[in-house]
Parts: structure tokens; sequence; C-alpha cells
């Protein structure tokens, strides 16, 4: 049986080395609390562009340092 592929949201570890709050992230922004805290504890590795994009600009980051990918095993 094979893996599935997912693709997984770093919010956690960029909020850490930037030594950043859940409460500074909104700020920075405006994603919900909700979105934020279910993000940075890889709860969901749900995200929707404009949630996505809110995050990269607001945390000054690029998609590819947001989100890692790991590919199906064949």
């Amino acid at each position: 049986m094979s893996k599935k592929p997912e693709v997984k949201c770093r919010l956690g570890e960029i909020m850490e080395q930037k030594g950043l709050t859940n409460k500074k992230v909104i700020e920075l922004t405006g994603v919900s609390r909700n979105t934020i805290t279910s993000l940075a504890a890889d709860a969901t590795n749900r995200i929707d562009y404009e949630t996505l994009a809110k995050l990269c600009k607001g945390l000054d980051v690029t998609p590819g340092d947001l989100l890692i990918y790991t590919p199906s095993e064949e």
C-alpha cells in the first residue's frame, strides 16, 4: 500500500524561528485565531489560497517556505 502525497504547513516552525506568538501572527496576517492555532499545531494540512497568501505576505515568506510536499511512495 502506497502512502498518499500530502502538503503540510510549516507555520509552527516559522513562528518559532521568527519568535512570533499567535497574537502577533494574527496582527500581521489578519488570519483567524482558530486557523493560526490549527495550522501552527499541525492539526490540519488543509489551507486555502486566500489564507496562504495572507500568511506569506504578513510573514514575508514564500509558499515554498510555508508548505512542504511529501510525495507518495510507490
